[in-house]
């Protein structure tokens, strides 16, 4: 076995962590976990069979073995790792991972997820549950790069419009960022999204003002400027435009408002289907 498949939607719940000590009574183990995960971290060399296939443990390596896998190993001596035993559930997408990999600059890392994961275990289980879920995440991520539906660069476009929504966006800049031209970047979206640059902004932002104007106690203002449109009236105007009422309106209604919404014009995001009558 090379590679397996793997479930991230919600945490992991951690049946057992600590650090195993192996090699000291046989120099062989040979084990299975029929309702369990494995995930090991590696500090030394050895022998790794997974339902038959032989894989070289070496120091920086980590293992991930599913449930009900036979392994098999063949140490050189006294060997140490960090290793815990998870239940995984079957939530949001699948995701391939070797069974066996390098995780050069990421073992440091991960060395210090699963040491803290350890330390809190005893106290804080739902603690150790998190540091597991962002050592997997990141583990799943160290191979190729997964196959993305979406052009690299619409991807990489979305990705940085995101983190960049209380800044000046203009496609140029954002086509820049991506490493192609704007004219390209233009032609990349429209066809993998189905709508422009610039209505893929005006969405998200009204999509994140909505969510603050009905979850949030933070001032109009600060709403606006959080979203890139510190210019209050501009504000006001988009709000009516694009979610239906203005800001102050769409705060007074809360939860109500929530019930009525779908996406607003031009972008993902809610917004009122029908317009209530403009104050």
């Amino acid at each position: 076995m090379h590679d397996t498949e793997i479930h991230l939607g919600q945490p992991p719940v951690v049946v057992n962590i600590g650090v195993g000590v192996h090699g000291v009574a046989s120099r062989t183990d040979v084990f299975r976990l029929p309702q369990l995960w494995q995930l090991h971290l590696y500090r030394y060399e050895a022998e790794l069979t997974v339902e038959g296939t032989s894989h070289l443990v070496r120091p920086g390596r980590v293992s991930l073995v599913p449930p009900g896998a036979t392994v098999r190993y063949r140490y050189q001596g006294r060997s140490e790792h960090l290793y815990a035993h998870l239940r995984i559930e079957v939530v949001g997408p699948a995701r391939k991972v070797a069974v066996v990999q390098d995780a050069g600059p990421e073992f440091p890392v991960l060395t210090g997820l699963l040491s803290q994961g350890i330390a809190v275990a005893p106290r804080e289980p739902d603690h150790t549950r998190a540091e597991l879920w962002t050592a997997l995440w990141r583990i799943s991520q160290l191979g190729p790069a997964p196959h993305r539906d979406r052009h690299p660069a619409v991807e990489d476009a979305i990705a940085y419009i995101e983190a960049h929504l209380a800044a000046p966006l203009v496609v140029p800049d954002i086509a820049r960022v991506v490493g192609v031209s704007h004219n390209h970047l233009t032609r990349l979206f429209r066809s993998e999204t189905g709508t422009t640059v610039v209505a893929h902004i005006r969405g998200r932002r009204m999509e994140r003002a909505h969510h603050l104007l009905r979850a949030s106690t933070l001032s109009i203002p600060a709403i606006a400027a959080s979203v890139g449109i510190p210019d209050l009236q501009g504000f006001n105007k988009a709000c009516r435009r694009e979610l239906g009422a203005a800001p102050r309106v769409l705060r007074g209604t809360g939860a109500t408002a929530s019930a009525r919404t779908t996406a607003p014009r031009g972008g993902a995001g809610p917004a009122v289907a029908a317009p209530e009558p403009r104050p």
